[in-house]
């Protein structure tokens, strides 16, 4: 395995290590004054993004499979939190597990289909599964169509935080994020990660060496829309409703855009990235339309000069500093 992973044969451990936990030890820092610095509620709805490109990052920046569909996963998860919330009266905790449920299970069924196909042929599957699950949505009454599901109740975490105080909203929701990221963290550095990089680099030869590609890529695709489908229901608590956007298709081309602009294969690129998007949306609001037109400004600039994304060129930077 080893030969396939050229890229990262050259690398110090220790120093990787060592990276990793200062890197950790900032983001951490950073999101935990946050709320202290800027409003609570977007504070809040970037930490949902983030966690969702992380999601989707650990699909196609280790697995090597693009999906254009990541937006069933994540409006399915919000719509079920949203409904479990109000219309089941269920405890917040156990509504975000509904989501993040739900979500699964639909990983689960749309990746049996779409993981027997790969490239471009993988990627238009998706976009029209979720094609189809919009549609749904429409359509089904619990969604309420256009409208949605509004004031989604938080109540009390455990019976005893009263969820409605924003910072206590906000170190919930970032327990969520840190939780999922460090999931993802372990899931890329085991030895199930290492196999997925091995596919990503070369299947054949994975193939040759005894492993079943597509167990390994399936079973990344379900932990992906498990991750996104709990973004998608922290996202419907927080916010406190439920709608179209959520599962619209501009939700999977925002993400794709989150994971490439922070850098694709990074452990903390799509936070960055999540960062970039979701900021300039929120404080570039009045400009309306033209907040897409610099948006896409923007990521035909870091293609172009960033290759990497804003941390894949931090780090190689930081690599090349060490070299002698």
């Amino acid at each position: 395995m080893a030969e396939l992973e050229t890229h990262t044969a050259v690398r110090d451990p220790a120093w990787e290590a060592r990276y990793h936990r200062g890197a950790l030890a900032v983001m951490v820092v950073a999101f935990a004054v946050a709320p202290f610095l800027m409003y609570p509620q977007f504070a809040m709805q970037l930490l949902c993004f983030a966690l969702f490109a992380c999601a989707f990052n650990l699909l196609i920046g280790f697995g090597g499979l693009l999906s254009f569909g990541h937006a069933m996963f994540f409006g399915m998860g919000s719509y079920l939190a949203a409904y479990a919330a109000k219309s089941w009266h269920l405890p917040v905790e156990l509504a975000i597990l509904a989501g993040a449920a739900t979500s699964t299970v639909l990983g689960a069924l749309a990746g049996l289909l779409a993981i027997r196909r790969q490239g471009i042929y993988f990627a238009m599957i998706t976009l029209a599964l979720a094609q189809m699950v919009y549609f749904f949505c429409v359509q089904a009454p619990f969604t309420g169509g256009e409208d949605g599901i509004q004031s989604v109740p938080r109540g009390k975490l455990l019976g005893m935080i009263d969820l409605t105080q924003p910072l206590a909203m906000y170190y919930f929701v970032f327990a969520i994020f840190l939780g999922g990221f460090l999931l993802i963290h372990r899931i890329v550095h085991s030895p199930f990660g290492q196999v997925l990089k091995a596919i990503r680099e070369n299947e054949p030869r994975a193939i040759s060496l005894g492993y079943h590609a597509e167990r390994y890529k399936l079973a990344a695709f379900v932990l992906s829309a498990a991750i996104a489908g709990l973004a998608g229901a922290t996202k419907a608590i927080v916010a406190q409703n439920a709608s179209l956007t959520d599962v619209y298709w501009a939700m999977s081309g925002e993400v794709v855009l989150m994971t490439l602009l922070g850098g694709m294969g990074t452990i903390f690129g799509p936070v960055v990235g999540a960062v970039v998007i979701i900021a300039m949306q929120f404080y570039l609001a009045d400009l309306g339309a033209w907040v897409t037109i610099a948006q896409g400004i923007i990521f035909v600039v870091c293609v172009l000069a960033f290759r990497r994304g804003i941390v894949g060129e931090i780090e190689a930077l930081l690599r090349d500093r060490r070299k002698p």
